[in-house]
């Protein structure tokens, strides 16, 4: 059984951080490559950062760059998402997944709220 299990979420101020860490287990976690996603309120899912297996290449999306850092440790099989200076509009709620997503296992996520 697959789970992806994202936790570190919660309420913080504007320009603060967060971490988020992401277990996993069911899935060939050292041989995937991992992402990170979001979903605000009324709109969709989207992708943030991307880490492959090896997590030798890591790519974000643009509101990502300079502000969050992914990574991973293979032993723990875990994926983490360091957020610094975060804005409202980072609000939603964030799921891990391998990239492609299996649809199948995005779990409850993890939920970021940043207060003006």
């Amino acid at each position: 059984q697959v789970q992806l299990v994202a936790s570190g979420g919660g309420l913080v101020e504007t320009g603060g951080s967060l971490t988020l860490s992401c277990a996993a287990s069911g899935i060939a976690f050292s041989a995937s490559a991992m992402a990170w996603f979001r979903q605000a309120p009324g709109k969709e899912r989207e992708f943030v950062a991307h880490i492959s297996s090896t997590g030798v290449y890591i790519k974000y999306v643009d509101f990502a760059k300079g502000r969050f850092t992914i990574s991973r440790d293979n032993a723990r099989n875990t994926v983490r998402l360091q957020m610094n200076t975060l804005k409202p509009e980072d609000t939603a709620v964030y799921y891990c997944n391998t990239n492609p997503p299996r649809n199948a296992d995005w779990g409850q996520g993890t939920q970021v709220t940043v207060s003006s």
